[in-house]
């Protein structure tokens, strides 16, 4: 009851260092971070189901994924637990979902890292520094603050992302002896740094499709109608799976399967939520196609050039190694990130995402 209340005498009040609203279930993450964030504050509460858009107002929040289990989750992500109180609630013949924190006398983290509020937004207290090199490859510390610039407003999908490949540039900038000794636009001769660059940007490629699969989800969590569909599932795969969050996480890399494959087109013709965003034309749908062959090849036969990859690659002489420079694997790191970005936006606008 006293939940309740809470709700009743502080819904439709502007957002504050005290209270934020979300339209729709974020991942059980994004709710830990914004709980994280009042707990190092003073308190708070969170309202899942209302909207933002054209000024507040009270949309209700879907039942058809269970907020409880999601919230069960995002708990066990804070280190210590904060006293916290949730459970549905109803304004105006309409069920949100409200969680109340109380300030901590503990500075709470998740995943080490400490969040509090800033006026109505939710920071990062203690930020991982990035230290590129002195003297080191200038356009490795460019894209650093190009991904910083990106992290506004972002899923819990993209900002991952980012982070990732903020990580790959910061090992680029540690092994310019492995690889890039003479220059960043020459490949480099040293054996272990051939296949260091192979798997540095097979990481690149991968997380591309991690983002792809975990943005799914963020869309299903938001509108869990865009899951109801006519496709065969096992009963297996279900009971196999703890919860519907589980169920929906697995049936997210299922989808991406087909990436993996390298078939972006057929990847987009049987995802209705991504495609309806947009954000990929064929030019793009094209390129991503040819970044992934240069994946498998890496990933299944040590950069050797075969059959199948000169289909895309004309140029290229079967049984030669196929090799990128420094600057290539740059090129393809920036732009993956533009289609995220793209994508991303789109998501948020189209399905409400919520953002960190």
């Amino acid at each position: 009851m006293k939940l309740q209340q809470h709700v009743s005498d502080n819904i439709l009040k502007d957002e504050s260092s005290t209270l934020e609203y979300k339209a729709v279930l974020p991942p059980s993450k994004a709710i830990a971070q914004i709980l994280c964030s009042f707990a190092n504050t003073d308190g708070g509460l969170l309202i899942l189901g209302v909207s933002e858009i054209g000024g507040l107002k009270v949309s209700g929040l879907s039942e058809d994924f269970r907020a409880t289990s999601i919230t069960h989750k995002a708990l066990d992500l804070l280190v210590p637990r904060p006293v916290v109180d949730y459970g549905y609630v109803q304004y105006e013949n309409k069920k949100l979902f409200a969680i109340k924190v109380e300030k901590s006398p503990e500075t709470v983290s998740v995943d080490g890292k400490i969040f509090k509020r800033n006026g109505f937004k939710t920071i990062l207290d203690n930020p991982a520094e990035n230290i590129f090199q002195p003297g080191g490859y200038k356009r490795i510390s460019e894209i650093n603050e190009q991904m910083e610039l990106l992290k506004a407003a972002s899923t819990d999908s993209k900002l991952k992302l980012l982070e990732h490949y903020q990580s790959v540039i910061k090992i680029i900038d540690n092994l310019k002896l492995l690889l890039y000794p003479e220059s960043p636009s020459v490949f480099t001769s040293d054996k272990e740094g051939k296949v260091l660059a192979r798997i540095i940007f097979s990481s690149v490629v991968d997380n591309f499709e991690t983002y792809l699969s975990d943005v799914l989800f963020e869309i299903y969590l938001a509108k869990p109608e865009t899951l109801k569909s006519e496709q065969m599932v096992k009963a297996e795969d279900v009971l196999n799976c703890a919860d519907i969050q589980e169920f929906i996480i697995f049936l997210g890399k299922q989808k991406v399967a087909k990436l993996q494959k390298g078939s972006v087109k057929g990847f987009i013709s049987e995802n209705k939520q991504i495609s309806d965003l947009n954000a990929m034309d064929k030019p793009t749908q094209n390129e991503i196609e040819k970044i992934l062959q240069i994946r498998h090849l890496y990933s299944h036969r040590n950069g050797v050039i075969d059959d199948k990859f000169i289909k895309y690659f004309p140029a290229s002489a079967s049984g030669t190694e196929y090799q990128m420079s420094t600057d290539e694997i740059l090129d393809k790191l920036e732009y993956l990130s533009g289609i995220i970005n793209s994508i991303d936006r789109a998501a948020v606008k189209k399905y409400d995402l919520a953002t960190i």
